[in-house]
């Protein structure tokens, strides 16, 4: 019997995440701060509406690109949240959640050999991505000691005459950098010099704990060869409504919604309506998750420099980045020994690429309560790995 499958997906590795996620769901007693899903409810008002539009009867198809009152809103809060405009009419495209949108950018924008410059560590969907489009993945490292930021140096490396395509994964997951206008300032210089185009991944963009989020398609010059991926998933705890949007070129986001067409039709209209109630009222819901998620963030900082353990300060997304060199482990071994003795899981820093070798992913979107527990757990565990050493 032939091969049913492509040689392309057998190539493709499973996601490093969802391995110590599934682990952790079969012990009992455990805490897992692995995965990035909000602890808090999606707010009562957002999920009212959702209802309604049920009630309502409101189950029909909507346009390929999206309900225009959601469109409209998408515009109006860009605006004025990254003061940028963008027309709802043909440069805005609602998706199945932010993964979709990255997908499709990649398919629209890409021929075979094309070549896409992936910052890591960095979310686990961009290599893959990249390949089940037909482009070349082109890693550039990035180093705590740069804050896990890009540099204009590490940047101009990697480009050669088959660069199409930069990601910019920022606020990062999974080490919760940041990149400031400064930074986007000189990044830009090349990008605008090489004439090449960005993937800019703003899902993280209202969890920013050092001033207001900046968007590199506010610089200028950048609007017009950026796509810009959101959603509703991490700002409005809305993960499981899997919805979110891009914005860009009306030349690229015209392909975009073609391929939407033919592969997804349209985004459920009941979540549609939930998130035009979400982008109209929710502002106090997104401050009050920030200020939640700031004070754990806070907390792990203060905690892990109790412990004597090396971790630069994150000022974006829900996670923490902490190095375990030290103990002379790989991020693996640490990860699956510290689950099996202290039943806390977490993400080793090779799910996110190579370069995360040495690190931890640890979420804290979780409650303070869990939290505490486990990092009575991760103390105990290196007072022992320390011991051990000695």
């Amino acid at each position: 019997m032939r091969d049913p499958l492509s040689s392309t997906i057998r190539e493709i590795k499973p996601s490093g995440i969802r391995k110590f996620f599934d682990l952790v769901s079969e012990m009992e007693d455990a805490i897992s701060l692995g995965v990035g899903e909000p602890d808090f409810d999606t707010p009562w008002h957002i999920r009212d509406e959702g209802i309604y539009s049920l009630e309502r009867g409101r189950t029909f198809y909507t346009s390929n690109a999206g309900l225009k009152e959601l469109k409209e809103e998408i515009a109006n809060y860009l605006a004025r949240r990254i003061h940028v405009s963008y027309d709802y009419r043909t440069e805005v495209l609602v998706t199945v959640g932010g993964s979709e949108g990255i997908d499709i950018a990649m398919r629209a924008m890409l021929d075979p050999g094309d070549e896409v410059l992936i910052p890591q560590p960095s979310y686990v969907s961009y290599e893959p991505c990249t390949v089940l489009a037909g482009g070349k993945p082109v890693i550039i490292e990035l180093k705590a000691e740069n804050e896990f930021r890009l540099t204009p140096e590490e940047l101009l490396e990697k480009i050669t005459d088959r660069t199409k395509l930069l990601v910019l994964p920022f606020p990062n997951n999974p080490t919760g950098a940041i990149m400031e206008r400064e930074d986007l300032e000189a990044i830009a210089k090349v990008i605008i010099e090489k004439d090449i185009f960005v993937l800019s991944d703003e899902i993280y963009s209202e969890l920013s704990y050092k001033g207001e989020h900046v968007s590199i398609t506010s610089i200028p010059g950048m609007q017009e060869r950026t796509i810009l991926i959101n959603g509703f998933s991490k700002a409005y705890a809305m993960t499981g409504w899997r919805l979110g949007y891009a914005c860009g070129p009306s030349e690229i986001i015209s392909q975009m919604t073609k391929i939407h067409q033919f592969a997804i039709m349209c985004a459920p209209p009941t979540r549609q309506y939930a998130a035009v109630e979400a982008l109209r009222t929710g502002d106090e819901d997104v401050a009050m998750l920030r200020e939640a998620y700031d004070q754990r963030r806070r907390y792990l900082v203060h905690a892990f420099k109790e412990m004597g353990l090396e971790c630069f300060e994150p000022y974006g997304a829900f996670y923490i980045f902490p190095c375990i060199k030290e103990f002379g482990m790989t991020s693996e071994e640490f990860a699956a020994r510290f689950l099996q003795e202290e039943k806390v899981a977490v993400v080793p820093g090779t799910a996110f690429g190579d370069c995360g070798e040495g690190f931890l992913r640890i979420s804290y979107a979780y409650s303070l309560d869990n939290l505490k527990v486990a990092l009575g757990r991760l103390e105990d565990f290196i007072g022992r790995l320390r011991t051990e050493k000695a």
